[in-house]
């Protein structure tokens, strides 16, 4: 080229360090070959080196340089704060997720992505597994801090570091996964970088398999240190400016105001029609005034005990009144008496309600009174009249993107009700907060261990138009805010109660946002959420509303209240401890009686404190007169269920695990544990000695999210809700229902066998929106041999997630195990064959065996008995023996007929033979006639066959002779 370069036609770079830690400077063309004679090449600084905080590097000089007015330098650093795109190194890669077997017509990652939002970045809130990543280069050590918000767990946040072989940089668990904030505040996460290549990871990923939307994950002011230079200044943005140079940081400009990029100043603007919040690129149009802004207030009492509804502009005023079409400022409404005092509060004839003394008590309406004796005033709160804000209670209004909403409360109060208020916009949150330092039990139960410490209770109801949301949330010990329980769209008036199992410092918090979509503007002020009342029990620093018996001391001259011992109640006629029951559990916030003794449920036990009811593991069921007894010991303690996969319409696999204890009390409960949760949790059950985020119960659930397609390192154990945490009024019976629960056996294959199924029912108390009574649980045991004795855990297959609703959960068990205990019905004799005079009796189960352990099959036992031979001989015997007799009777009969058959023709002739000799009455007998015919009898009367016996037996004796009928009138003839 002709041209020689000048200043303009290049800009200067240093090289790559060398070994030595020495660089040189070298000159670049803005075009290559557009000019020659470039500057040679110059020792360049340290590569150490670096400027201050709002200087800069002049290449040409290589001094620092004061920023010019506008700008601003970090001197070793870069920052981030401007979110209008995605800046320049910045990159956002959404994890391909597996599809699995769920097919392929499910909507894939590839709009998931981090989106600008202005003054902050917006991360997905869906299941998808997205990565904001930003890589630098450090010459020396350094750091990297950001602002975010991250209010909800139920979407998994990450920020770790990779090096330039993507291997990831040694990171302790608090590094790794940030700390859960409160809505609508900005939390500061700071970790210290290596020299070196470091890529910067911002990972999100929901876990919440289910229609609930998530609440985002929102970045702002992202600031890197350990840069080796900056070579030039950064311009402020629009709305922001810096007045004197060396600044390093640009001032957001004041409210009414504005600027432009890189401004020095700020313009103002015209603010008789116009206005401009703090930190605003222009000037806006002021509307006219509509009802959308001003909102109700009551006042305070004055000294006539008078009270009246007021409205005011919503400050900063920014409308319009007092033109044509604007609204005006509706008038005062008339003033009317306060409402009475909260219990355990008295006004004295004062506009002010002051708490009753320590010891005294009141209903609000009354003066305060002492407790008579043998009672002990209840400590708390209720609060039902809202005609000003208690003084244990603040409200306030946080925006995403500004953090305070300007000088608005969140909530008002309302005489019967505390309502949400206006905001500054749809998308902001509102809270309500109220904190309790402590819980204190009362006397008599203050030594009972593993009760309830104290309990929340409040009334209440959203109207909506859109996707509004109430969270309640709470916060144990000032560590992290974690959401309890929340509420999406309109919901009738109703009552939440919250238990507090253990005593420690408590901070509630409601939280009511309109929608959870971006907005900057304020369409919906008739979507409001309403709390009418809201009770604490048991709080340290709370009032009295009215008096509880209490045990007094066994000496008569003590008034004093005694504590009780565990599982003991108040006996209100001695106003002594009475111990409950055998086989009972005491409620501890019920009233002081008997009735606060609750009887366990059929083939259930309490423990020795009566504090809860469990399972032996054993029972028995008579069925006729036969009594069948199971012993369930053989299952083990704990069994676990693993059912799916499921996916999500993103294409996430997901496992649901459960764990069930059927047996056993405290000791040998199920866990279900996190293996992803905020740090301030875990601090916070590490101080008491438990896992971190551990639900211990009978029966949990965890869901279980697989490494593979989720870009996380390890399985994720997430969402750990417990199922049974009582097994107080239920227990364990072959009836399909109980106390309200119904077993539904017609949900799985019917067993043919002749053991009945046997149904344990659990129940916890603990309500969900979806599931205000609690949920509870079905675990049908059914003996089944071919099964091992652990057996294996099922689900209904139209139910595959172990639930139909949501609310009741069903399992079936089926085992060997569950097979009741052998007896000697369950076995039968089997005698062998005689063999040299000996004989084997042999025992075996009746089959199909449904039963296990108990009895033990009796051993074979060897008689002695005769030999066949000897029968075959004696039969034998016996059967020639009757043979002969038979044919020997057979031929006696045979010529005893003929001989009989011959005189009776002999009589038959001689009747019909006519006699020479008339008037014979008889014929004698002839001479010569065989003598031996005298014997026959002349009448012959036929025999029966006893008779021809007797005859038989007779002939043979010779004493013995026939009869013979002879006529008297022919005496000769004898």
């Amino acid at each position: 080229p002709d041209s020689v370069c000048v200043q303009k036609d290049y800009y200067y770079q240093y090289t790559e360090c060398d070994s030595t830690g020495s660089r040189w400077r070298v000159a670049i063309p803005q075009t290559p070959g557009d000019c020659a004679g470039l500057p040679e090449p110059v020792r360049g600084t340290e590569c150490t080196f670096s400027c201050k905080a709002g200087e800069f590097l002049e290449m040409s000089a290589q001094q620092c340089t004061q920023c010019a007015a506008g700008s601003y330098s970090l001197g070793s650093g870069v920052r981030f704060d401007q979110w209008d795109s995605m800046p320049a190194g910045f990159s956002s890669l959404a994890t391909s997720l597996e599809s699995g077997s769920h097919g392929d017509g499910g909507p894939s990652c590839n709009s998931s992505s981090w989106l600008p939002q202005g003054n902050y970045l917006m991360s997905n809130r869906d299941e998808c597994t997205v990565s904001l990543i930003y890589a630098v280069h450090l010459k020396k050590q350094g750091s990297v801090s950001f602002e975010y918000q991250y209010p909800d767990n139920n979407l998994l946040f990450e920020f770790f570091i990779q090096n330039d072989q993507c291997q990831e940089m040694d990171q302790s668990s608090e590094a790794k996964w940030l700390k859960l904030t409160n809505h609508g505040e900005w939390a500061t996460h700071t970790v210290n970088l290596k020299s070196g290549t470091n890529i910067l990871y911002w990972r999100t990923g929901g876990v919440l398999m289910g229609s609930k939307v998530l609440k985002p994950v929102f970045l702002r002011n992202i600031q890197i240190e350990g840069v080796a230079y900056t070579s030039e200044c950064f311009p402020c943005k629009a709305g922001t400016f810096s007045s004197s140079p060396g600044s390093s940081a640009c001032v957001p400009c004041p409210r009414d105001t504005y600027s432009g990029h890189g401004a020095s100043s700020c313009t103002p603007c015209d603010t008789a029609t116009q206005y401009a919040g703090e930190g605003s690129a222009a000037c806006a149009d002021r509307p006219l005034c509509s009802k959308k802004d001003y909102f109700q207030i009551h006042t305070a009492c004055d000294q006539e005990g008078k009270t009246q509804v007021m409205y005011k502009w919503i400050e900063p005023k920014i409308c319009l009144e007092g033109v044509s079409g604007a609204e005006p400022l509706p008038p005062s409404g008339e003033r009317e008496p306060c409402p009475p005092c909260n219990p355990g509060f008295y006004n004295n004839d004062t506009p002010t309600c002051s708490p009753c003394p320590a010891g005294s008590f009141s209903d609000g309406t009354k003066p305060c009174s002492q407790c008579p004796a043998g009672t002990e005033p209840t400590l708390g709160y209720e609060y039902k009249w809202w005609n000003v804000l208690p003084a244990n209670m603040k409200t306030s209004c946080f925006n995403v993107g500004n953090s305070k909403c300007d000088n608005m409360n969140g909530w008002e109060v309302a005489g019967d009700h505390i309502r949400s208020g206006a905001g500054s916009s749809d998308n902001d949150y509102l809270i309500l907060n109220i904190h309790i330092p402590g819980f204190k039990l009362p006397t008599s139960v203050s030594s009972q261990s593993g009760t309830e410490f104290g309990r929340i209770t409040f009334e209440f109801e959203t109207v909506c138009t859109a996707d509004c949301e109430l969270y309640f949330m709470m916060d144990v010990n000032r560590k992290s805010t974690t959401v309890v329980e929340s509420w999406e769209g309109t919901k009738t008036r109703r009552s939440y109660t919250h238990v507090m199992a253990k005593n420690a410092s408590v901070s509630y918090t409601w939280a009511f946002q309109r929608t959870n979509q971006p907005s900057d503007l304020r369409k919906r002020l008739n979507d409001v959420s309403r709390i009418y009342t809201i009770s604490v029990s048991n709080a340290v620093d709370g009032v009295s509303s009215g008096c509880r018996a209490c045990a007094l001391s066994s000496q008569p001259s003590s008034s004093a209240c005694v504590p009780c011992p565990a599982g003991h109640y108040i006996n209100t006629s001695t106003s002594q401890c009475t111990e409950c029951p055998s086989n009972t559990h005491l409620v501890s916030h019920a009233t002081p009686s008997p009735d606060a003794c609750k009887p366990c449920g059929p083939a259930s036990r309490s423990d020795e404190d009566h504090r809860l009811c469990y399972s032996d593991c054993h029972f028995t069921h008579t069925v006729g007169n036969a009594t069948l007894t199971f012993d369930f010991t053989p299952l083990g303690s704990v069994g676990s269920l693993m059912n799916g996969p499921s996916f999500t319409s993103k294409g996430t696999k997901y496992f649901r695990q459960f764990n069930i204890s059927l047996c056993g009390g405290q000791s040998q409960l199920a866990v279900c544990t996190d293996n992803v949760t905020d740090l301030s949790i875990a601090d916070s059950q590490s101080e008491r000695g438990e896992a971190a985020n551990t639900v211990k119960t009978f029966i949990c659930q965890s869901t279980i999210i697989p490494a593979n397609g989720r870009g996380f390192h390890t399985a994720l154990s997430s969402q750990s809700i417990t199922l049974a945490d009582i097994f107080l009024v239920l227990g364990v019976t072959v009836e399909n229902s109980l106390d309200g629960i119904e077993a539904m056996p017609e949900q799985y294959t019917q067993s043919s066998k002749k053991v009945p199924d046997i149904n344990f029912f659990y129940r916890s108390l603990e309500a969900t929106s979806s599931c205000p009574s609690g949920r509870s649980t079905v675990v049908t045991l059914r003996c089944n041999p071919e099964k091992s004795t652990r057996g294996d855990l099922s689900v209904p297959s139209r139910c595959p997630a172990g639930t139909c609703d949501g609310c009741t959960f069903y399992f079936l068990w089926e085992s060997a195990g569950a097979c009741p205990t052998c007896t000697e019905r369950d076995y039968h004799q089997i005698e062998g064959a005689c063999k040299g005079g000996q004989q084997d009796l042999l025992y075996v189960w009746t089959e199909p065996k449904l039963c296990i352990g108990g009895a033990a099959l009796p051993r074979k036992r060897t008689l002695a008995c005769a030999g066949v031979e000897f029968w075959v001989q004696l039969g034998a015997g016996l059967g020639a023996f009757t043979a002969v007799l038979l044919v020997s009777l057979t031929c006696y009969f045979w010529k005893k007929n003929k001989r009989l058959e011959y005189k009776y023709s002999r009589l038959v002739m001689s009747a019909n033979k006519e006699c020479e000799m008339p008037g014979t009455d008889s014929c004698a007998v002839m001479e010569g006639e065989n003598e031996g015919d005298l014997e026959d009898e002349v009448v012959y009367t036929k025999p029966s066959l006893l008779g021809k016996l007797k005859a038989i037996a007779s002939k043979g004796n010779r004493e013995n002779f026939e009869h013979v009928q002879l006529n008297s009138s022919h005496p000769k003839a004898l």
